[in-house]
C-alpha cells in the first residue's frame, strides 16, 4: 500500500507541475520523479518485510537517501542527499512533523509517511519556487478557514500581502559539522576598548551542537540565550568563555502554572529573547505549543480570521535556569522587548496581527494593541514611555505610547521593516528593511528617513553598540554580517559567516559580537 501511494504522489506531483507551473519548475519535478519512484520500490520491500518498519536517526542506506531526496522536493530538506540519517535529515521531519500535528519525533513511521504521500500540491509549489534563489522559500498559504479579505483589524493601517517571505526551516548545509575543542582561555574584558569604527572584526569563536539559533541575545550579566525552535525544542545557555552552561527544554506543564485545562506536559518553539534591565529574569517567546488542545497553529502567512492558538511567553530566572512562570500572549509571538523600567514585557503577536503588553509585578497580559499584518521588531526608548514595532507587512512603524497604548506612525518607511534598534540617547530609530537590502536610519524628531544604506541581501536582525556608533546587521541570503557606523550610515566592513545568519546581539564588556546561523552555530567575533 505504502508503494502504491507513493507512485500515486509522484504522478501527482508531475500533473500538478504540467497544469500550474513553469517549464523550468516541471523539469525539476520530472527530475525527483525518478528518485520517488525508486522510494517507492524501496518501501514497498520495506514494508514487505516488516510492515512498522521505521526509519530513524542513525540508518544508512538507499531509502535514507531516498527520504532526503523526496524531503527535498517537499521544501523540507536542502542539505546534500548523503544516504545517512543525521540531525539534519532529523530535524528536516521534524518540521514537517510539526507542520502537520503529527509527533515531532524525527521517527519516519506510518502516519508520517502517510501524510507526507498526502502532500502533492504543497510539495509541487516549493519545489518549484526553489528554482528562484533571490527570494526567501514562501510560506505555505492560508488555509480555508483564514479569511485574509477581512482581517480583523482597525488600524489605519490596511493589512497588505506581506512584502517578504519569513523562512521558516532552517536551510542546513552540512550534516555532521567538525566539533572545535573548546577555549580554556579567559575573556578579555576591554576596560579601555579602542575606537571600534577604526578596528576589524575577527573571528573568535564557532560555537557548534544541537542546535538551531533563530537568535541569540545577550542577558547584560555575561549570559547568552540561543533560541532554537521547535527543530531542537531548547534554548541553549552560553558564557563568556564559549561553554555550554545550560540546555534548557521547552516542555512544560501548563495546569502547574495555573492552566488547568491543559493536562500534561507541552512543548514550546523558543524564537526570541528578552531580559530585565538587571538581567535577573529573561523572558522567551514561543512561535507554538505543542499538545492536546493546541489544534489550530499558526504559520508564516497567516491573518486574526483564522483564530490560530494563542501561546506563550516563559520567565526564565536566569540563577536557577529554570521556567518559572508561563504567561499567555497572542498568536505566534515572535519578537519581545523589556521596558527599561521594568514595568512590562511587550510581545508581538505574528498571526493576532497585535502587541501583547505585559506587567512584569503581575506576571499578566494588560493590554492588547491591534496593528496590522506581521507585527515584528519591537524597541523601547530609553524613558520607558513609547515602544516602536516594526509592522513586517507593510512599510511602516508602529509608535505605542505605553501610558495610554494610543498608536501613532512613522509611515512609508520601507519595504518590510523587521528589526529595530535604537541609539542610546533616543535620537535615532534603525530599521532592517528586509524586502529591500537596506538599513534605515530614521531621525525621532522629524519621523523622517535621514539616511539609508544597502548592507546585503535580506537584512534581517541587528545589534547596536553601547556607545551607539555601530550597528552589525546579518544579511540572510548574503552569508555576511555588515558593520555599519552610524553617524554617516558607512559599510565599514563585511565578513563571511556561516549558512542563513539570522541573530545577532552585542557584548560591550569584551566587544564581541555573537551571530546566530541558523543552519546550526553560532560564530563569535571580536571587534
Amino acid at each position: 500500500m505504502d508503494g502504491l501511494a507513493y507512485l500515486h504522489l509522484a504522478e501527482t506531483w508531475e500533473t500538478a507541475a504540467g497544469q500550474t507551473r513553469s517549464t523550468n519548475s516541471k523539469k525539476h519535478l520530472n527530475l525527483a520523479y525518478t528518485s520517488l519512484l525508486f522510494f517507492t520500490l524501496a518501501l514497498t520491500i520495506l514494508n514487505l518485510v516488516n510492515p512498522a518498519l521505521a526509519i530513524k536517526k542513525g540508518d544508512s542506506g538507499p531509502e535514507v537517501a531516498q527520504l532526503q531526496k523526496t524531503l527535498q522536493a517537499a521544501g523540507y530538506f536542502s542539505g546534500k542527499t548523503t544516504g545517512f540519517y543525521g540531525s539534519i535529515t532529523r530535524a528536516a521531519v521534524k518540521k514537517f512533523q510539526a507542520d502537520n500535528n503529527l509527533k515531532v519525533d524525527g521517527i519516519v513511521g506510518p502516519k508520517t509517511l502517510s501524510v507526507l504521500k498526502g502532500k502533492p500540491e504543497i510539495a509541487s509549489i516549493e519545489a518549484a519556487e526553489k528554482q528562484s534563489p533571490n527570494v526567501d522559500r514562501p510560506s505555505p498559504s492560508p488555509s480555508a478557514t483564514e479569511n485574509t479579505n477581512q482581517p480583523e483589524d482597525t488600524t489605519n493601517n490596511p493589512p497588505q500581502e506581506p512584502l517578504f517571505q519569513e523562512p521558516f526551516l532552517p536551510p542546513f548545509k552540512t550534516e555532521n559539522p567538525e566539533e572545535k575543542p573548546e577555549s580554556e582561555s579567559q575573556p578579555q574584558r576591554l576596560i579601555n576598548p579602542p575606537d571600534n569604527t577604526q578596528g576589524k572584526m575577527t573571528l573568535k569563536k564557532t560555537i557548534y551542537g544541537n542546535i538551531s539559533p533563530k537568535s541569540i541575545v545577550y542577558s547584560g550579566d555575561g549570559l547568552f540565550f540561543a533560541q532554537n525552535m521547535m527543530y531542537s525544542h531548547t534554548i541553549t545557555v552560553y558564557d563568556r568563555n564559549f561553554k555550554l552552561v545550560k540546555t534548557i527544554p521547552d516542555t512544560v506543564n501548563l495546569s502547574k502554572f495555573g492552566f488547568s485545562k491543559f493536562k500534561g506536559n507541552y512543548q514550546g518553539s523558543p524564537v526570541e529573547a528578552a531580559f530585565s534591565t538587571d538581567g535577573k529574569y529573561a523572558y522567551v517567546s514561543n512561535y507554538q505549543m505543542y499538545g492536546s488542545g493546541f489544534r489550530n497553529p499558526g504559520s508564516d502567512r497567516c491573518s486574526p480570521a483564522a483564530k490560530h492558538d494563542q501561546s506563550f511567553l516563559y520567565r526564565i530566572n536566569t540563577e536557577t535556569l529554570k521556567i518559572e512562570k508561563v504567561i499567555p500572549v497572542g498568536a505566534v509571538p515572535k519578537f519581545n522587548a523589556v521596558s527599561p523600567d521594568n514595568r512590562f514585557a511587550l510581545a508581538s503577536n505574528w498571526c493576532s496581527w497585535d502587541l501583547s503588553v505585559v506587567d512584569i509585578n503581575k506576571n499578566l497580559e494588560v493590554e492588547r494593541v491591534k496593528l496590522g499584518a506581521y507585527p515584528r521588531g519591537i524597541v523601547v526608548t530609553p524613558d520607558s514611555k513609547n515602544a516602536y514595532v516594526a509592522v513586517m507587512g507593510s512599510s511602516d512603524i508602529a509608535k505605542v505610547n505605553l501610558i495610554d497604548f494610543s498608536v501613532e506612525w512613522l509611515r512609508n518607511i520601507g519595504n518590510a521593516p523587521r528589526h529595530l534598534t535604537i541609539d542610546p540617547n533616543g535620537n535615532y530609530l534603525y530599521a532592517t528593511l528586509n524586502g529591500e537590502g537596506n538599513v534605515a536610519k530614521i531621525d525621532l524628531k522629524t519621523g523622517e528617513v535621514a539616511k539609508k544604506v544597502r548592507t546585503g541581501k535580506a537584512p534581517r536582525s541587528m545589534t547596536i553598540s553601547d556607545d551607539g556608533k555601530l550597528l552589525y546587521v546579518v544579511n540572510y541570503f548574503s552569508n555576511t554580517v555588515s558593520k555599519v557606523r552610524t553617524i554617516d550610515m558607512k559599510v565599514l566592513q563585511k565578513v563571511n559567516v556561516n549558512s542563513s545568519p539570522i541573530g545577532i546581539t552585542y557584548d560591550p564588556e569584551t566587544n564581541q559580537v555573537w551571530v546566530a546561523c541558523y543552519s546550526g552555530s553560532i560564530m563569535v567575533f571580536q571587534d
